[in-house]
């Protein structure tokens, strides 16, 4: 239990500060509210900072428990917990989302946000609020909001220089389990592999892969440009995942209270997305200091080929009509 302990961070509110949004729902309640918050990110990732101000914002009444690197559940596990009401609160990645919702694969292709400002607008139109409730309805869940933490580029332990997706051919390419997140690797010219988050810096060092592809504040926060050579900067997804709480929580909430669980989600998110934008801009140039060979490759080949690669698959069947064209035009 020890162990556990030194994994997760704990903030336990005192019954002094009772008096704020929470009271008048858990008033005859002998213990606050206990919400369980479970990531695969470690406690040194920015959004691990953004927890903190999220729960500040959100006021007395609960006692929160962060439990960071996937210690209390599996990356890709996170999802149905909170669906079978083992988790309160989750970082949920669209690609799980769209293991379930098909349609939701659409928002995990390849290319299709221009960058973080135009995923933040989306979620904030029409278009997205479709496809939230869509999968809100399906899921028995409440998402708050996506939580941008980098574009994702391509990092290598091998020395060959990537100009187009054909040099990719043959590589290990680690990449999360699941169909959507596989497929992206199919995409990009790679021969993906699963491999635990967990697991990458000693896939990377032994050779058991050739790469990974992360945001660069991911390979900062887990070392791993300690053992890479090269840094391709293919830009090939605009990273998010979704701040998400159980529907049973959200649901026993006053709508007062849901406002202000909403409102501190809001404020986190949009702090935690302007830190990792300032983030990446200074990772390229810390990464070339380091040895690293920093370069963007042909992105407007990446760009063909995956989007090609997206369009004639099964996937792109499930897209809702005209909803990569709203998004296009945003």
């Amino acid at each position: 239990m020890a162990a556990r302990l030194t994994r997760r961070s704990v903030v336990a509110l005192g019954s002094a500060a009772l008096a704020a949004p929470f009271l008048s729902r858990f008033a005859h309640a002998q213990e606050p509210l206990h919400i369980r918050f479970s990531a695969v990110f470690s406690e040194q990732d920015i959004r691990a900072e953004m927890m903190k101000k999220f729960v500040e914002g959100i006021g007395s009444g609960f006692r929160y428990e962060g439990f960071y690197g996937g210690v209390l559940f599996k990356q890709g596990t996170e999802l149905v917990a909170l669906q079978r009401g083992n988790l309160e609160m989750g970082n949920i990645a669209p690609q799980d989302v769209s293991n379930q919702v098909p349609a939701w694969s659409i928002l995990t292709s390849g290319y299709l946000f221009r960058d973080s400002a135009h995923m933040t607008n989306f979620f904030a139109s029409d278009a997205g609020a479709e496809m939230k409730k869509m999968a809100e309805d399906q899921l028995g869940i409440k998402i708050l909001g996506p939580t941008f933490y980098g574009t994702r580029q391509v990092g290598l332990n091998t020395t060959k220089k990537v100009s187009v997706p054909a040099d990719l051919a043959g590589v290990k390419l680690r990449m999360p389990g699941g169909e959507a997140w596989q497929f992206l690797g199919t995409a990009l010219g790679a021969n993906p592999t699963p491999m635990a988050y967990a697991e990458v810096y000693t896939g990377l060092q032994t050779g058991a892969i050739d790469g990974q592809d992360n945001p660069l504040p991911n390979v900062q926060n887990m070392k791993f440009f300690e053992v890479m050579k090269q840094v391709v900067l293919t830009s090939h997804l605009v990273a998010f995942d979704l701040l998400t709480l159980s529907k049973k929580v959200w649901d026993g909430l006053s709508p007062e209270q849901q406002k202000t669980v909403q409102a501190a989600a809001d404020a986190a998110i949009e702090w935690s997305t302007a830190e990792h934008v300032k983030k990446e801009e200074a990772l390229a140039a810390e990464f070339k200091e380091k040895g690293l060979d920093v370069y963007a490759p042909d992105i407007e080949a990446f760009r063909v080929h995956v989007q090609k690669a997206y369009a004639e698959s099964a996937l792109a069947k499930d897209w809702p009509a005209g909803m990569a064209e709203r998004i296009a035009a945003l």
